[in-house]
């Protein structure tokens, strides 16, 4: 058995196989039957030629046909795609065009698109279409039934020896650019982002068996809410099932609906991104008559996404004794740290939050030294140990973020910026990629967003730099008001003067009747630069 993702989940299914692993729309899956329909679905992968190292492409809503193909996939040694389905012709066609797809397991409503971009998909040999009564025209695609592909494949778990090298591949948007590919060894992905180190602990596992050792006792039931598509819930899945956890899904976002499954699958904790989901989550709970049984949730933690103070106030007036937790990390450089974020102290210093940095995290500066704790100097995270080979088919790129020190040691620095405290944890500030120099100040959004957000009449809001003749450039807030308020600039100025710098409050407003995010939660930077610089014309 090896560090490889497939020998992993299987070990699970031995060691946990009557046990529940997932709930998704309705259907369910215990370990074995996952570990059986998988089987069936990998043989028949190689059957249609499927071989290790190939690219295999999931297009869909979250489901228990999303993660049986992802592991079907790690089977037989390839390499699933994950394919956002929010993206437009243009991030499709690029992606599509950029990760040498041989293979595509689609829903079916998706057919249309795929049938637009099929020119992008020049070493495409097959495809199978999993039903969702969309009646969508998948004609041209000549795909495979998703069932009879699954069903005509043996049940044998007789693949070949896997090994910790083999790779995985995320594909991320990020807040700006194209969508890019980032290679991982199965090894190093899951000490970062597969719980392989333990993020609170830092206890690494020694053995493969010892992630389902931790699951012995009993098992948890989780629910990570974002798309699979995101990195967060396919690491919810995957690394929950190495230590026997039960996982529920959801296809899309709905308050009203995650109470509810909360409610029937007794979840003991719950996984948002930031204020995207916090926010509807609380206003589902204090609408008239809302009545849940909530007893059994315990946890809930935020990742990808900023989570405001106010958000975090809320929740623990609703739930007194919530453990709350305030994840940070990336897809270039794992899991970095985490913040237990306290009742009555929910405030953040920066634009994230202040983390105990986890094993191999720390700042470094210009020099790729690390900075001294205490001493206010603004560098980078970074990340050595388990990094990631690099981003698919971009060298130039590679070598920008994944960097050697004078001393040889190789580092992953995304672009997060950060001081390092004294006691030895770390305050995040924001991504330089989407930082605004205003008159030579940096100024990094995520701070301004949550101080804008704080405001009695913000439901959400977004920051971006416009230009400016005499600064280069200044702050402006794309806010989406709460129902039946108007905020002004004037008063959204006057209560960011009691919540950060003069430099950094917003010199522009622009109202628009909802804020555009990803599914993950993360703000879309181009369209509110869009909006402000049409607004101001």
């Amino acid at each position: 058995m090896e560090f490889n993702l497939a020998d992993l989940f299987e070990h699970s299914a031995d060691v946990f196989p009557e046990r529940e692993y997932l709930v998704a729309e309705g259907a369910r899956r215990t370990y074995a039957e996952m570990d059986a329909r998988a089987n069936r679905l990998a043989h028949f992968l190689l059957e249609r030629g499927v071989r290790p190292g190939d690219h295999v492409g999931i297009y869909a809503y979250n489901s228990v046909e999303w993660v049986e193909s992802l592991w079907a996939i790690f089977k037989v040694r390839a390499v699933w795609i994950n394919i956002n389905y929010r993206y437009v012709e243009d991030e499709l066609r690029y992606l599509f065009g950029n990760s040498d797809l041989v293979a595509l397991i689609y829903q079916r409503e998706f057919a249309p698109r795929i049938t637009g971009a099929l020119d992008a998909l020049p070493g495409l040999r097959f495809s199978i279409v999993i039903e969702d009564q969309s009646g969508a025209d998948a004609a041209k695609l000549g795909s495979h039934d998703y069932e009879r592909a699954l069903s005509s494949g043996s049940p044998a778990r007789d693949f070949e020896k896997r090994s910790a090298d083999d790779h995985y591949i995320l594909y991320t948007g990020g807040t700006t650019g194209m969508p890019k590919g980032v290679v991982w060894r199965h090894e190093d992905v899951l000490m970062t982002l597969g719980g392989g180190i333990d993020i609170i602990s830092g206890q690494r596992a020694q053995k493969p068996e010892d992630m389902a050792e931790r699951g012995r006792a009993g098992a948890q039931t989780m629910f990570p809410i974002a798309p699979l598509m995101h990195g967060a819930t396919q690491w919810g899945v995957m690394g929950g099932s190495f230590v026997g956890r039960k996982t529920v899904l959801v296809a899309k976002f709905d308050a009203r609906n995650v109470w509810r499954l909360v409610e029937r699958e007794r979840v003991n904790a719950i996984m948002i991104t930031g204020d995207a989901m916090g926010r509807p989550l609380i206003e589902a709970l204090e609408e008239p008559g809302a009545k849940y049984d909530l007893s059994s949730l315990a946890a809930v933690s935020s990742t990808a996404a900023v989570f405001s103070p106010t958000v975090k106030d809320d929740f623990f007036r609703l739930f007194p004794n919530l453990i709350m937790t305030d994840a940070v990390g990336s897809s270039e450089g794992g899991a970095n740290g985490v913040a237990f974020v306290q009742k009555g102290n929910t405030a953040m210093k920066g634009g994230g939050p202040t983390i105990r940095a986890g094993a191999d995290t720390t700042v470094l500066d210009e020099k790729l030294e690390p900075v001294a704790p205490g001493s206010g100097v603004i560098g980078k995270v970074a990340r050595g140990g388990n990094v990631p080979l690099g981003y698919y088919k971009d060298p130039v790129k590679s070598a920008e973020v994944f960097v050697v020190d004078k001393r040889g040691k190789r580092w992953s620095i995304p672009g997060d910026f950060a001081t390092l405290e004294a006691d030895g944890t770390v305050t995040l500030l924001g991504r330089g990629s989407v930082s605004i120099n205003s008159g030579g100040e940096k100024i990094f959004p995520e701070e301004v967003e949550a101080a804008v957000k704080s405001h009695p009449d913000c439901f959400d809001a977004v920051v971006v730099g416009v230009p400016d003749a005499r600064f280069g450039s200044r702050v402006a807030a794309v806010v989406e008001a709460r129902p039946g308020r108007t905020p002004t600039l004037e008063t959204i100025q006057a209560h960011c003067r009691t919540k950060i710098a003069g430099y950094k409050i917003p010199r522009e407003l622009h109202l628009v009747a909802k804020v555009e995010r990803s599914p993950s939660g993360k703000p879309d930077y181009r369209w509110a630069k869009e909006v402000a610089t049409a607004q101001r014309r």
